[in-house]
């Protein structure tokens, strides 16, 4: 099934000079399969011209569009949605309780980390608002790392949906100028999951690859 992911096409400022495109890390971290179309954000069009807006009226990113049209918006909709395109690989079987946790994990790395950064990419944000930012976004990562513990991911030994949602916003530190290594753990993560094999496709296809120190053994999704 032909999928395309919608998303933003170059990050703030300078950045896009720096490192390329902004990530469209999850088609990429996940497989092959998608179709990735970008869009100027302060347009709003897209590259044949139409308007983004009139797609989806929300205005932000991602958006996924299946051949017959229909749509769906928010990360962790979306990534639940393509995992369970092959049940039980990159999620567990829904309805299951292992479902539910993962999905907990999804919803707070979106409302909490994600959601949580946000103020960052805008030029606007007073230095000691960063600061707020930072001190509430660094709580959320002590307990991640709680959470992880001895694991290798956030669910246990198998790379999930969650794993790859919650590399891509952790990466954004080398964006938003923020040290991790506080973490010691959190970077071993970090390093865990960018030596994964279609990780590292994504990365060199943003450029991103050579700010990432992969783990020794490249593993398959």
């Amino acid at each position: 099934m032909k999928l395309a992911i919608l998303e933003t096409g170059r990050p703030p400022g300078d950045l896009s000079a720096r490192f390329g495109d902004y990530p469209h890390m999850f088609g990429r971290m996940l497989g092959p399969g998608y179709e990735i179309e970008s869009f100027d954000v302060e347009s709003g069009k897209l590259p044949d011209g139409g308007d983004y807006y009139a797609i989806n009226p929300k205005g932000y990113v991602p958006l996924l569009e299946l051949d017959d049209g229909a749509r769906l918006s928010e990360v962790a909709v979306i990534l639940q949605y393509i995992a369970d395109r092959e049940p039980g690989v990159l999620a567990p079987a829904f309805g299951s309780f292992a479902r539910y946790q993962l999905m907990e994990w999804l919803n707070f790395i979106a409302t909490e980390i994600h959601k949580g950064l946000n103020p960052l990419w805008k030029p606007t944000t007073p230095d000691a608002y960063r600061a707020v930012v930072l001190d509430a976004v660094g709580k959320r990562l002590d307990f991640v790392v709680q959470a992880l513990g001895d694991n290798a991911y956030l669910t246990g030994d198998r790379f999930t949906i969650a794993d790859a949602y919650l590399f891509t916003i952790v990466n954004w530190h080398k964006f938003l100028k923020f040290d991790i290594g506080r973490w010691p753990s959190l970077e071993r993560f970090q390093a865990r999951v960018a030596g994964r094999q279609n990780v590292q496709a994504a990365l060199r296809a943003e450029h991103l690859l050579k700010d990432v120190q992969p783990a020794a053994a490249v593993a398959k999704v």
